[in-house]
């Protein structure tokens, strides 16, 4: 079984000490970080299930370090503890305002840090349904975020995005790599609706190389094809030399025929309800699956609407 991981921020070697082995006794995996701006860093590169900061540190302070986590959403669900000295109340509701799950006093009591900890991951651990890959929003949230929607009346288009080839990808190039392509497809989405979405746009991983994008019927041309493109850009930098000089690997398809496989793509299938009105969420995903079907019969990357109109 994994250890959970936790990465701790504080400019105070003497406290990281304590604090390490305090968590590492009881079967944690611990990092460190001694300013802000290095557990941003860090954080990026690892992925940790939780930040225990300081409020106090040089280079960045422990509550604007909560905003920039919180802005992210790849990381923005990662519980963080704050720190803060004794009496100052200014710090824990900064610290609060900005994003802490939970805040303690310094100095504390070891068994208190522990028991803290086993809170917050077990509370966000009921409450999230993050993917442990990307840290996107699961199929509880995604169903949930379109069961608002459906019942608010509001106009939206949902576009299941699947990756084709993935599977013969990731048997040759091992699931290391097969990984950092999920995590770049993530990027990739959240950096799409950034620039051509809503502040309103919903991101979900449904599992293994199949999203969710929940934005604006009017926004979806646009956004669909920054995908694309963006996902093609990344598409030569996977492969060796002379797969890619190929155009395509030596592998197995889906009844275990060796075959030669083209390289990776990506089909977007799109549900809206402008034209048609939808009332259950069990509609969105019949029709999503149709759509996504039929633009992975088609070669290249390519979106297709209900219209079935084809875009690549």
């Amino acid at each position: 079984m994994l250890k959970e991981k936790i990465l701790i921020t504080d400019d105070d070697l003497d406290i990281l000490d304590v604090i390490k082995i305090t968590l590492e006794a009881e079967g944690y995996e611990v990092l460190e970080a001694h300013d802000g701006k290095e557990a941003i860093e860090m954080i990026k590169k690892s992925t940790p299930d939780l930040l225990i900061t300081d409020f106090k540190m040089p280079r960045m302070c422990g509550d604007e370090v909560c905003k920039i986590l919180k802005q992210d959403i790849l990381i923005q669900h990662m519980p963080i503890i704050m720190l803060t000295g004794k009496g100052e109340v200014t710090d824990k509701i900064y610290g609060i305002n900005a994003g802490a799950d939970d805040y303690m006093v310094k100095p504390f009591e070891p068994q208190e840090l522990v028991a803290r900890v086993k809170m917050v991951l077990r509370r966000t651990a009921r409450d999230l349904d993050a993917n442990p890959l990307t840290r996107l929003p699961g199929n509880v949230s995604i169903i949930n975020e379109l069961r608002i929607r459906i019942n608010k009346n509001e106009l939206f288009a949902v576009c299941y995005v699947d990756l084709d080839k993935f599977k013969a990808f990731n048997d040759k190039y091992g699931f290391e790599k097969g990984d950092e392509v999920i995590k770049n497809t993530a990027r990739i989405l959240i950096d799409s609706v950034q620039k051509k979405g809503t502040p309103q746009d919903f991101i979900g991983h449904i599992g293994g190389d199949d999203f969710v994008v929940v934005t604006a019927p009017d926004k979806v041309d646009e956004l669909c094809k920054k995908i694309i493109a963006d996902f093609s850009s990344m598409v030569p930098g996977l492969y060796n030399k002379e797969d890619l000089k190929k155009g395509y690997i030596i592998g197995k398809d889906r009844q275990k025929k060796i075959k030669k496989i083209p390289l990776l793509s990506v089909s977007i299938g799109v549900v809206t309800n402008e034209k048609n009105k939808i009332n259950h969420v069990g509609e969105v995903g019949e029709l999503g699956a149709e759509l996504k079907e039929y633009a992975k019969s088609l070669p290249g990357s390519n979106y297709v609407k209900e219209r079935r109109e084809i875009i690549k």
